[in-house]
């Protein structure tokens, strides 16, 4: 309250979260603190000082039974990451008409976020290392770069669009193709990838299992694209080498 009284925003974009998905399963408390309360909050000083909200989702809100989700289709989370995300929305909506709901789906850029590594810096690394990673090919996604993601959240925000837009990568694959990808993008040993199946990971939280997002409504009414997984790569790449963070 004390942020919304010094700088009385015209925007909000919330996308603070514990996105930790074992961490959420196991202390689900601290998970509805954050993500459900905390968003209550965010909500709560939005409406007061008349901000126009965007609320960071995510694909967990999806049962992962079928995939290619549109921004209609029912929701229905099996685990306590996505049901403490799908409450948050929850709370969104029953503020009042100024919001707007974005979900991505894994998102990656060239810097961690919330001093955590991402799947693609963390394929990177150790496949530099000449580690070998098993990667699990039963899950599928829609990759999401970050860089990508801010630039179609930043145009909804200019032009203050309502309801739910699944802002995620252009491209649906699982992890094991993406890893793949990775490492031809980046020019590292595939032959480090080990394919895997979930029943081979041990977590506290079960996934699901197809969570693409259709991005068909973005795609149409944004001028900046959801990117297909090559092309976002690449500017990946781009943005790695010109930060000098990561030597390649």
């Amino acid at each position: 309250m004390k942020v919304f009284e010094k700088e009385k925003p015209d925007i909000v974009i919330h996308s603070a979260a514990l996105s930790d998905v074992d961490r959420c399963e196991i202390n689900p408390e601290l998970a509805w603190k954050i993500n459900v309360q905390g968003t209550r909050n965010i909500v709560k000083a939005s409406k007061q000082y008349g901000s126009y909200l965007i609320y960071v989702s995510t694909d967990y809100v999806f049962s992962g039974e079928k995939g290619n989700y549109n921004e209609n289709d029912e929701t229905s989370p099996i685990n306590k990451y996505g049901i403490t995300k799908l409450a948050g929305e929850s709370e969104v909506k029953a503020a009042s008409d100024e919001w707007c709901i974005v979900r991505p789906s894994v998102i990656y850029g060239s810097t961690p976020a919330a001093g955590k590594t991402n799947f693609v810096l963390w394929v990177i690394n150790k496949l530099k290392n000449k580690e070998q990673i098993r990667i699990i090919t039963d899950q599928w996604i829609s990759p999401t770069l970050n860089t990508n993601l801010a630039q179609m959240i930043i145009e909804i925000a200019e032009k203050r669009d309502t309801g739910i837009y699944h802002l995620a990568g252009a491209t649906q694959l699982n992890r094991y193709q993406f890893a793949l990808e990775i490492s031809k993008i980046f020019q590292l040993d595939s032959n480090l990838i080990i394919p895997v199946t979930s029943k081979d990971m041990k977590w506290a939280a079960k996934r699901p299992g197809n969570t693409t997002l259709n991005v068909e409504k973005a795609t149409k009414e944004l001028k900046h694209k959801p990117m297909k997984i090559e092309d976002a790569l690449k500017n990946l790449r781009q943005e790695v080498e010109t930060s000098g963070k990561l030597k390649l």
